[in-house]
Order: C-alpha cells, then structure tokens, then sequence
C-alpha cells in the first residue's frame, strides 16, 4: 500500500534537499508555480509515489466529498448551450479556486471533456454494438491521466519520472533544483559586491 502524500513548506532549496534526503526519495513531487498559490499554502510542496493520491490530496478529494458522477444532458433543453468538447460526466463539489484554471481536462465549473474520454476509449472494452462502455472508475483513471498532463496549465509544477534515466521511479529534480539554487544565488547578489 503507498503511503499517504506528505506536505511540507520549504521555502529554500537547503530546506528541500534536507527533506528529500531523510524521507524520500519519491517518485512524484508538486509545487505551485504561481503566486499566491492555488489549494497550497506559499511555498508549500506535495510529495508522493502514486499519482492519484496526489491529486486528491492538492484537490482535497476526501475533505470536500469530491466525486465524478454521471451527468447526462438535457437535451430538452435547447437554450443552454453546451460546448462539444463536454461530455455527461462532472466532478461533484467541483474547487471553486480552479473555476479559473483553463486546461483541456475540465471546464471552469468541472464538466469532463473529450480529452477524457479519448483516454477512457482507450482502456475500455466495447459492448455488442461496439460502442464504448464507460463507467465512474474509468472515467475516474482517466480524468486523473488527463489532468496530470495539464496540471503544469493551472499553475503547478509536477517533478515526476523521466523515463530515459536509471532513476525512471523517482521524481527528476535535478533541472528545477538547479534553477532554484540560481535563483537563489540571483537573489543574494547585492549592487555593493559590484560596486568598487
């Protein structure tokens, strides 16, 4: 069984590295590349080594009862106009903070879209008319595949695997952690070191 997500403020990178090495490594780490950070406190990281979980935990699934249900539309009623890319599948208790996230996995009031089927289509069986049966669980997977490749979109910065490396089960951190010590360099810099 993975263990639960942890979420841990660092603000600098010394921070990072110290926890990296006494509870990680893991296999996916996410942060906010946006200020103030959205469903995250400043600063704040997610660390785990299963995807799903981690997406709950920053989406909060279990606290706000968030689900994906069923919901077909009403095709009695003609004044509502529903863009194509929707399907009937919504995520129940929907976050109000990504109402203004743009992405190809949701709409801003959390109706699934395309994307998401196209993923599920690809997992599912077909029934004797061959056409596609797709249920909540699938749905499910494949809205989080979905939104992990968007989530870089709505203002994150997922460290995940990279699949070419020996170390294809840990989050590649190296590049963004070469950044963030530039960064931080950058920012102790001083015009009196400069000045003569």
């Amino acid at each position: 069984m993975p263990r639960k997500p942890i979420r841990r403020i660092l603000p600098e990178i010394k921070d990072f590295k110290s926890f990296w090495k006494k509870q990680g490594p893991f296999k996916y780490a996410l942060t906010s590349s946006e200020f103030p950070p959205i469903l995250l406190e400043p600063e704040e990281w997610i660390f785990s080594d299963d995807i799903i979980l981690l997406l709950k935990d920053l989406m909060q699934w279990d606290l706000r009862g968030i689900s994906i249900v069923n919901a077909p539309f009403n095709r009695n009623k003609k004044a509502t106009l529903k863009p194509e890319s929707l399907i009937p599948w919504k995520i129940e208790n929907f976050p109000q903070e990504w109402e203004g996230a743009g992405c190809n996995t949701f709409t801003p009031v959390g109706y699934l879209t395309e994307s998401v089927a196209a993923i599920a289509s690809d997992s599912v069986s077909l029934d004797d008319l061959g056409e596609v049966l797709l249920n909540s669980s699938t749905i499910e997977s494949a809205f989080f595949k979905s939104l992990e490749s968007d989530i870089d979109k709505i203002g994150y910065v997922l460290l995940k695997p990279e699949p070419m490396l020996e170390s294809g089960d840990v989050a590649y951190i190296k590049d963004y952690l070469d950044e963030w010590q530039d960064d931080e360099d950058d920012s102790t810099l001083t015009p009196s070191r400069f000045s003569r």
